[in-house]
């Protein structure tokens, strides 16, 4: 019985892993995916606008 208490661990954390692998890919698109990139788009483009703002840089 030595070798299940061995491999239980590994096999539970993989299906974590698998899990979160599966959460993160559904939650990417879809009807939100336009508004994120726009604040992504905001947040660089607000960024870049400061770097050349800087004197001297």
């Amino acid at each position: 019985m030595d070798y299940v208490s061995a491999l239980v661990p590994p096999v539970v954390m993989a299906g974590f892993f698998i899990a979160l692998v599966v959460t993160i890919v559904k939650s990417q698109g879809g009807a939100n995916k336009a508004k994120e990139d726009a604040a992504v788009d905001a947040v660089i483009a607000r960024a870049e606008a400061a770097k050349q703002a800087r004197p001297g840089k």
